[in-house]
């Protein structure tokens, strides 16, 4: 079984800054892509951003150049740095995974429970 464990959440000021740690464990083969989704409230969960295995990135226009996401392959696990962080980026932020469980599974999508993010003053 697979879990991906988010923390590192909590409130901050406008203009600080906060990083979250993603940790998948459990029955893990390999790893494709992690990544982080936000849901405010009243809004549809969106993508912040991912990293491939080799370390590949992509991001949501909103948070280039404020967010940087990296991995620890040899831990499985993920972060989001997160910098200038304004009010509008309060959300529950989502840890995602495309990982295979076994050598005979095909890829498959897990995610985590969610940390809450408030960006306050």
């Amino acid at each position: 079984q697979v879990q991906l464990l988010e923390s590192g959440g909590g409130l901050v000021q406008p203009g600080g800054s906060l990083r979250l740690s993603c940790a998948a464990s459990g029955s893990i083969f390999s790893i494709n892509v992690m990544g982080w989704y936000r849901q405010a409230p009243e809004k549809q969960r969106e993508l912040v951003a991912t990293i491939t295995s080799r370390g590949g990135t992509t991001y949501a226009d909103s948070v280039k150049g404020r967010f940087t996401i990296s991995r620890d392959n040899a831990k499985n696990t993920a972060y989001l740095q997160m910098n200038s962080l304004k009010p509008e980026d309060t959300a529950v932020y989502y840890c995602n995974s495309l990982l295979s469980p076994s050598a005979r599974t095909s890829w498959l999508q897990y995610w985590g429970q969610g940390t809450q993010v408030t960006v306050s003053s």
